[in-house]
């Protein structure tokens, strides 16, 4: 297998190969028998192989591409990198509200320099790709690591075809055919993983191939700032990127097919971030789709279509973010006797496959595709796979409450049940509200627009859900989260001490308008007769 090629070539993507794929590699020759194979070298992959191995197990990890996975290559760290960039130029634009105002020779707005952007990108990834190298899972976690193709060839083995120069073998032409055969290794397991993960969602939109377009997978390749880009799909990634391009100066058009922008997101919340965005400049089409693109020019000429009527827009770029499918193909799943479908690799609460050898775990196979998520499936995985016992010891996906947050500006955190869940469910839920408006940090700082929201069951203080919209919600998510996590209550958050001012007292401030609910006319009488005797 030839090493992957990352555009541009500079230091920063020569290190992050180096890492995370590294040229001439060999792959070592295979154990007699792993305690656990690993299919895919993401957040999943990278914490079950890491954690298993500490625990003592003999471990194999098998990745074709780049380790590290989307979250390092290709999602987490490049993109929150270049929203970090794209805040900071909102923050110079807003500075004059706040009294600060540039030097009279500077320019009226912001001057983005995006080729420099993105190669501070790029320089992140690098330095954090360490964490994730080769080197770093052979040398120091004892893991052996096989770069190439792997493929199910039976119920308790995996073959890996490739991956780099076999031991003993040197790196030249006339070798080429004998190394590709002779690098093919076979991996025998008593347990193993799946966790490949997902690739982005194309839709099947007429001359969008031809015309050419970018996904998460590419767009952090660019060096230079399109001038007019398309996005289609107003899910995270489009939201979070749209604002980032139209703030270093790109005009921005985001086009998406439902009536709502973050389409599973509480219906306010995603109100207040179509305002924010408005704000920002950018063009917004809810309710529309594209029917056809084609290629003008230099440029792209897009056709909308809203209402049973056509516009045409023309645009320099296209990015799409619609969604994500699990990569289960060619993994021989079959042979397996493993059960899978579009939606991902079929498991039951305890991450285990239809075979019962085999687990999965992350975007293969889970409804939250979030980084986090694998992370802590990852660890119910080891314990499952390798230490349970029959019923014993076993862990729940289900007995895990998931965050996310959406990175735009603001943030919208979430976690545990919408309001529209709970009544699917039939589930009486209370909900309370606090205004950022009403909170005098946000006040102080010109935050005024968002809100904490709690969601507890009808006659308790059992918190069932949440969402934040907030600056920084994603970090004030994890109260409510611990809260969740350890059954504590609405009501006990109304009495831990938060400091004064801080945009989180909104939690602790909901949790005071519970128990202002729990305060009843009858009780009030109590209270009442009690310090009338007192006087």
């Amino acid at each position: 297998m030839t090493q992957p090629e990352l555009q541009p070539q500079d230091e920063y993507n020569k290190v992050l190969l180096a890492n995370v794929h590294p040229a001439g590699w060999r792959n070592p020759e295979p154990a007699g028998r792993y305690n656990l194979v690993v299919i895919g070298a993401g957040t999943a992959g990278l914490v079950t192989a890491a954690g298993a191995a500490g625990l003592g197990a003999r471990v194999a990890l098998v990745e074709r591409h780049l380790m590290g996975g989307d979250c390092l290559n290709v999602g987490c760290v490049p993109s929150k990198a270049i929203l970090h960039s794209a805040h900071a130029v909102a923050a110079l634009r807003d500075a004059p509200a706040l009294g600060i105002h540039a030097a009279p020779a500077a320019a009226a707005s912001p001057q983005v320099d995006f080729a420099r952007v993105m190669e501070r990108m790029r320089e992140i990834r690098s330095r954090i790709s360490a964490n994730d190298s080769v080197q770093r899972f052979r040398d120091e976690l004892g893991v052996d690591v096989f770069l190439g193709e792997a493929r199910f060839a039976g119920g308790d083995r995996i073959e890996v075809a490739g991956g780099g120069i076999g031991a003993g073998e040197t790196n030249n032409e006339t070798n080429s055919e004998t190394n590709s055969e002779t690098n093919n290794r076979t991996l025998r397991f008593k347990r193993a993983v799946i966790a490949t993960g997902a690739r982005p969602v194309v839709p099947p939109i007429p001359g969008l191939a031809e015309a050419g377009y970018y996904t998460n997978e590419s767009i952090f390749d660019l060096t230079e700032l399109p001038t007019r880009m398309l996005v289609i799909g107003a899910g995270p990634i489009g939201c979070e990127l749209s604002q980032a391009f139209r703030r270093f100066g790109s005009e921005v058009m985001l086009v998406e097919q439902g009536p709502q922008f973050l389409p599973r997101e509480d219906p306010e919340a995603a109100e207040l971030l179509r305002a924010a965005l408005e704000r920002d400049g950018l063009d917004l089409r809810l309710d529309t789709r594209v029917s056809e693109v084609e290629v003008n020019g230099d440029g792209k000429r897009i056709t909308l279509e809203r209402d049973g009527k056509k516009e045409g827009v023309d645009v320099d770029a296209i990015l799409v973010g619609v969604g994500r499918a699990p990569n289960v193909l060619e993994l021989g799943l079959d042979e397996a006797g493993v059960a899978f479908d579009r939606n991902g690799v079929e498991v039951d609460d305890h991450l285990r496959t239809t075979n019962p050898r085999i687990y999965a775990a992350g975007d293969v196979c889970m409804r939250h595709k979030f980084t986090h998520a694998a992370d802590f499936a990852a660890r119910s995985v080891i314990q499952n796979a390798l230490f349970a016992v029959g019923p014993f010891g076993r862990k729940k996906l289900s007995a895990l409450s998931i965050p996310w947050c959406t990175y735009t500006q603001p943030e919208i955190a979430h976690v545990g049940l919408y309001e529209h869940e709970a009544a699917e469910r039939g589930t009486e839920v209370e909900t309370f509200v606090r205004q950022l408006g009403d909170v005098d940090r946000a006040i102080t700082e010109g935050e005024e627009e968002g809100f904490v929201k709690i969601l507890v069951g009808k006659g308790s203080d059992r918190i069932l859900g949440a969402t934040i919209v907030a600056r920084n919600a994603g970090d004030m998510i994890s109260e409510v989260s611990v809260a969740m996590a350890g059954g504590v209550g609405l009501s006990a958050l109304a009495s831990v001490i938060h400091p004064y001012p801080t945009q989180a007292e909104a939690i602790r401030q909901v949790g005071d308008a519970y128990n202002r609910t729990r305060l009843t006319p009858a009780l009030k009488r109590l209270f009442a007769g009690w310090l009338a005797l007192r006087r």
